[in-house]
């Protein structure tokens, strides 16, 4: 029996090193195994897995971009590796995922709240320059990216005007590039959030969502306004989270199609009926916050 294992055996052998001579009439094949930190006897087993990674080891050389990756999953390549007498096979993230990665870090310090992440890409590079109404915003964008990374107290912005004009657009694009430099922020579709946030009332997540809205060090909440106004979202949510960031001086941005008049009426009006002096309180603190812009512009929305 012994001696009929050892045939089988060396049988065995002789089979997986023809294998593997014949993959290696592949001069390039050859090149790449023979450049492995990984002994002959070892590579004769694992021939056809080590086609496998020439394969894209080879799309990886030629790839020109992420779009373009030929390999089974897009940014990573199946590298073999010596384990004892053996080898293993894993992914291995290529180096245009992990730049492309590194790159994109800065998202890290951006959460988005019922908003879509598109915004992420908002760039002051890809702002409209033909439209001479976003020069005091983009005036006031560079001042406070200036004072704001130099440790100055300076106020965010209540941004109103017409709907589609980039309101939303210019704001990320600022939070983008403070995200850059490390700053937390948060972006907030305030209609659809606040409805999240009252249905979460007695969840777990409800103070943590809460509590994060409150002390994060940027916060837009965006299209202010345009929620379906009660005395629940107006004095419970809104009017705390104004009343903290105040006291810390965190600066809080706004976006609205009504103008900071248009928007004290309508914060007055619930089912409950009129209550001006809540609906003051509330355009007082943002006031506090902000100071008021005006973009009325052509919609830049498809």
């Amino acid at each position: 029996m012994k001696d009929i294992n050892k045939l089988v055996d060396k049988s065995d052998y002789n089979t997986l090193k023809h294998s593997y001579m014949d993959a290696c009439s592949d001069k390039d094949f050859y090149k790449y195994v023979t450049t492995l930190p990984i002994e002959e006897d070892i590579l004769i087993k694992y021939t056809s897995i080590l086609e496998e990674t020439f394969k894209e080891f080879k799309n990886c050389k030629n790839c020109k971009s992420l779009n373009n990756c030929k390999n089974k999953i897009n940014g990573y390549k199946y590298i073999p590796e010596k384990t004892g007498n053996s080898i293993t096979f894993s992914y291995q993230a290529c180096d245009k995922l992990l730049k492309e990665e590194e790159k994109n870090k800065y998202l890290d310090n951006i959460k988005y709240y019922q908003i879509s992440t598109d915004l992420s890409k908002a760039s002051f590079k890809d702002v409209y320059k033909d439209d001479k109404k976003r020069v005091p915003i983009l005036k006031y964008m560079t001042e406070f990216i200036k004072d704001y990374t130099k440790g100055k107290k300076t106020k965010g912005l209540y941004l109103n005007g017409s709907f589609g004009s980039g309101k939303t657009y210019l704001i990320a694009a600022l939070f983008n590039d403070l995200a850059k430099k490390g700053v937390k922020s948060a972006i907030v579709y305030y209609p659809d959030f606040i409805t999240d946030l009252k249905s979460s009332f007695n969840k777990d997540n409800y103070i943590d969502k809460f509590n994060y809205i409150k002390k994060v060090p940027l916060l837009l909440l965006d299209d202010i306004g345009a929620e379906n106004v009660s005395n629940y979202n107006r004095d419970e949510v809104l009017g705390p989270i104004l009343q903290y960031r105040m006291e810390e001086e965190l600066p809080t941005f706004f976006t609205s199609n009504l103008t900071i008049n248009e928007l004290e009426k309508n914060l007055s009006i619930t089912n409950s009926g009129v209550d001006k002096v809540k609906a003051r309180r509330i355009i007082e603190r943002i006031k506090n916050l902000s100071i008021s812009l005006e973009l009325i512009s052509k919609s830049r929305r498809d």
